[in-house]
């Protein structure tokens, strides 16, 4: 129950500090990675490959055993001088005994080597999940601010739409204009507060998302801050095969196919040990008891002492038949690494791919950038000239509200193309290397 009630106050802490600051991008990667089941899940991996490498490497030390027994027999049974007669007897034996490798055909040293391999193989694939929760919360922060920057329009919106409202129903109550002026005035600022509410409920949902990359409690009081960005349409695009030559040198996870790759030329070697002898050492000590009912016998003290014995020993094993088990080992592991080459080239074409696409997607965006801005401008512009218009009784509220609508459109459409490329004009920075 105290273990609970620290758990709540942790998070109750957590809360009042998310409410208390606006979330950085570089903080909410961090955090991320610090908290990501998936991250952890690869951190307990590179534990796991590392004790394999320890118990590799343990291999070259000898292997030590003791073993005691203690044996009952009735009847017609063996005697201290080596012959039977009828009588029960009992045995006592204790044994210590040692043995170790000395020639494996090199298994003992290619099986450490490629578990050593398989360890970095395995932290690359932690950086390669910490980059991939990045991306996923940068994409997540940035779609949060987008749609934080539409509630601030929407909320220019509705105060628009308020104090046009105003106005009418002063002239209204003056006489200067029809009272289906003000209703269509009033069914507008209707829509546009729907609209704001529907917006509050987007930008909600946005913060929810990215505090669930963050694994946070509750994305109650969770607030981001808008980072400061140049000028987007003035930015310069590196071409694709610039930058994938940069992210072949960096990325983890070209790194961790290479390694792979490695580990499986070790393999081949390890298969390979089976067509060599193997040599081993051992050594031992032993004692034993023996009793036999109706017969005077030494004490146990006695025996033990005089029944002590040592041996050394040393095997070879030439490996001569196995029914093709060796042969089809070793063509297993070639395959293997096999597909890793194959592996290892599909990652390289799928890194290429995948530069391309964000290139591509970046210049796309970039366009779409600079033409939704101009398009702002006039719109701007226009509903400028439109609310003058209005407001001297030139225009209906009708043309009134089209030209606000058309604002917010291109506004809207301004924003959504600035923050794509700004996204991937980061993913194409991160492909070479750079923090997001």
């Amino acid at each position: 129950m105290r273990r609970k009630h620290i758990t709540i106050a942790l998070m109750l802490v957590a809360c009042s500090a998310t409410a208390q600051q606006e979330w950085t991008l570089s903080q909410c990667i961090e955090h991320a990675i610090v908290n990501n089941i998936t991250i952890k899940r690869q951190e307990a991996n590179v534990k796991s490959q590392e004790l394999s490498l320890s118990s590799a490497k343990s291999s070259r030390l000898p292997g030590v055993s003791a073993s005691a027994g203690q044996n009952f027999n009735f009847g017609r049974g063996l005697t201290i001088d080596n012959t039977y007669i009828n009588s029960n007897t009992q045995s006592t034996g204790f044994n210590i005994g040692a043995d170790m490798p000395i020639y494996t055909g090199g298994q003992i040293a290619n099986n450490i080597k490629a578990r050593k391999l398989d360890l970095l193989a395995a932290m690359s694939d932690l950086e390669y999940a910490k980059e991939h929760i990045s991306i996923q919360v940068a994409s997540a922060y940035l779609e949060a601010l987008f749609q934080k920057d539409l509630l601030e329009v929407s909320e220019q919106q509705a105060q628009l739409s308020k104090e046009q409202e105003r106005r009418i129903e002063a002239l209204f109550a003056n006489g200067k204009c029809a009272e289906t002026e003000l209703a269509e005035i009033r069914a507008t600022v209707a829509n546009d507060e729907l609209s704001l509410t529907q917006q509050q409920n987007s930008y909600t949902l946005a913060l929810l998302t990215l505090s669930q990359l963050l694994e946070l409690p509750t994305p109650e009081g969770f607030e981001i801050a808008k980072p400061e960005v140049a000028d987007l349409g003035s930015m310069v695009l590196a071409h694709p095969d610039e930058i994938y030559a940069e992210a072949i040198m960096t990325k983890p996870q070209i790194e961790a196919e290479n390694i792979r790759l490695q580990s499986a030329e070790r393999n081949i070697r390890i298969a390979q040990s089976g067509y060599y002898p193997k040599v081993n050492f051992g050594t031992g000590i032993g004692t034993n008891y023996y009793k036999a009912s109706g017969r005077t016998s030494p004490s146990f003290g006695d025996q033990m002492r005089d029944n002590l014995n040592n041996s050394i020993s040393l095997s070879l094993s030439v490996p001569i038949f196995n029914r093709f088990a060796t042969r089809n080992q070793v063509s297993s592991a070639r395959l293997q690494y096999h597909n890793q080459q194959l592996k290892l080239d599909e990652t390289h074409k799928s890194l290429y791919k995948e530069i391309q696409q964000a290139y591509y997607n970046a210049l796309a965006a970039q366009k779409q950038c600079i033409s939704s801005q101009q398009a702002e401008k006039a719109s701007t512009l226009s509903f400028a000239l439109m609310e003058k218009k209005y407001a001297a009784g030139k225009a209906t509220a009708t043309e009134y509200q089209e030209s606000k609508t058309a604002l917010f459109r291109a506004t809207t459409n301004r924003l959504q193309a600035e923050y794509t490329f700004l996204f991937r004009h980061k993913i194409l920075n991160f492909y070479r290397g750079e923090e997001l």
